[in-house]
């Protein structure tokens, strides 16, 4: 025989899963007192839905939205549906990151089960525990409307259970602790580490990191239950700290959110255009403008970008690359008069996947230098030769730069076989096969770069946009090391560029009229 009860949670349950159209419908036209449940029942429901709208209902509308957060709220609802993630956040400061991953998100996920645990760690206990107080004190406050209790036996701000529910013998809860601290008999469901470093001194020093290191793997991360996900919020003040090392061992288990406070790269996670800020509503670009010119490069790129910046090198400085450095608006103001492909291919066997130097820079009628494009990546044989003619249709370029060190003409004819393939597959516009120039480049590394140091210094060198890895492998080459390989596509196309002994077009002369139009 089928109770009240039973009719009612049944006609629940069909009522949530009408689309929402048709639950505006009904509350339309049901009575005072039954719209009022329903009313209800779509509080529930919204809080169901991620944090960011449980923030909404429990603040009355206070608590701010914003495209960033809709991801973070997104990797919350996949681990609370059941997918087993790392997720790897990167955001500047003041942009809600830690009250919504480390709190709002917490929160959410203990209601949606209630018989998990979470962990929290941070630099500090005192952090730590004040994240933990802030979930406690909602968990008291809103009790009746979350549907979740704390047991009255265990509610310290750094440790606190929550009532088990009628059936169940596991019992929930939160834990929050300092990072480098004991976590003996403590296990997590979802782990969060918000900020694992205090500041640029404590990720400076190199026993420091190692000490994180070696607590994030035989600490934290032993303390996982089966199935479950981590959350890491990091600063990036250094190239080597926690996430610096995760993605170096093993970049396939993380699911990174890199959210810089200006796009920096056409694959933006948020699909925004370069220079685009991150929370406008917030943040305009003229406000990060004065913030980037208060807290100076370094700390811009570490906390605003997410790009730690080591120290300067002995041949680049950075005030030669920032001090001339235009916007992409403006660069359609300039007419070229060469436009170069420069890739610096990986040696030896070629079939490798390694990191491949691909550079696209151009010359105007005075004699300025323009870094156009950073494509440079990890891709085989099979793929490089590809890119770089698609970066050469694209910019129209008269001319590829290759290295002939390594397997004699074997990069000239990876090239031209990807341009015949294309040109045969209709992809080349019409266009001239670009000039390939061989060139000898792995001797006197330091002959052929400092001269085109020399002329960043001059500022006749601009890069146009943000190039983030490219100018870090500059100011941080020292003679003597092996040259990057952006490094080196970039000196070869500025190299090819830049004398104007040979009529402006380089190391040959053209029959076939490619440059027609460019001066």
């Amino acid at each position: 025989m089928t109770t009240a009860p039973d009719r009612q949670a049944s006609l629940e349950a069909r009522y949530r899963s009408l689309p929402a159209d048709q639950r505006r419908r009904v509350i339309t036209r049901a009575r005072p007192e039954t719209r009022a449940k329903l009313a209800r029942i779509e509080r529930q429901m919204a809080m169901d839905r991620s944090p960011g709208a449980l923030a909404a209902v429990l603040t009355e509308g206070r608590e701010k939205q914003a495209a960033h957060l809709d991801m973070i709220d997104s990797a919350f609802r996949r681990i609370a549906a059941g997918e087993r993630l790392q997720v790897m956040l990167t955001c500047p400061p003041r942009h809600g990151k830690s009250q919504r991953a480390s709190r709002w998100g917490p929160l959410w996920y203990l209601r949606r089960h209630p018989e998990h645990r979470v962990m929290i760690a941070c630099y500090g206990a005192d952090l730590a525990d004040d994240h933990g107080r802030w979930v406690r004190d909602q968990l008291k406050e809103y009790s009746p409307t979350l549907g979740i209790k704390l047991h009255p036996a265990s509610h310290a701000a750094n440790r606190f259970d929550l009532e088990q529910r009628r059936g169940s013998s596991v019992r929930g809860g939160m834990v929050t602790a300092g990072v480098g601290g004991a976590l003996n008999g403590k296990g997590f469901n979802l782990g969060i580490i918000d900020d694992p470093f205090k500041g640029h001194d404590d990720a400076a020093s190199p026993a420091q990191r190692e000490r994180i290191w070696e607590w994030y793997r035989s600490v934290f991360f032993t303390r996982r239950a089966p199935g479950a996900s981590l959350i890491l919020i990091n600063t990036r003040w250094h190239e080597d700290d926690l996430s610096g090392r995760l993605l170096a061992h093993e970049p396939h288990r993380w699911l990174q959110i890199d959210l810089p406070a200006l796009a920096d790269s056409t694959e933006d996670p948020l699909h925004r255009p370069i220079g685009e800020p991150l929370w406008p509503d917030q943040y305009d670009a003229a406000e990060l403008a004065d913030i980037r010119e208060s807290v100076g490069e370094r700390v811009w790129y570490a906390l605003y970008q997410q790009k730690p910046r080591p120290l300067e090198g002995g041949v680049w400085k950075w005030a030669w690359i920032t001090g001339h450095r235009i916007k992409p608006e403006a660069w359609r103001g300039v007419t070229p008069t060469r436009v170069i492909v420069a890739v610096d291919h990986a040696g030896g066997d070629t079939l490798r996947n390694d990191e491949v130097g691909l550079v696209c820079a151009a010359r105007d009628s005075e004699g300025d230098l323009y870094v156009l494009d950073d494509r440079s990546r990890t891709m085989g044989a099979d793929a490089w030769g590809t890119e770089v003619c698609k970066l050469a249709i694209d910019r129209q370029a008269d001319a590829i730069v290759v290295e002939k060190n390594f397997g004699g003409d074997m990069a000239a004819q990876v090239v031209r076989q990807a341009w015949s393939e294309m040109q045969r597959d209709g992809e080349t516009n019409g266009l001239l096969m670009p000039s390939i120039i061989e060139v000898h480049a792995k001797q006197g590394k330091r002959l052929r770069a400092e001269p085109i140091a020399q002329l960043y210094k001059q500022g006749k060198v601009h890069h146009v946009g943000e190039h983030v890895e490219l100018e870090g492998q500059m100011v941080t080459w020292i003679p003597g090391m092996d040259s990057p390989d952006r490094m080196d596509a970039a000196v070869h196309a500025l190299t090819e560029l830049a004398d104007p002994a040979q009529e402006a077009l380089g190391s040959q002369h053209y029959s076939d009229q490619r440059l027609r139009g460019r001066r």
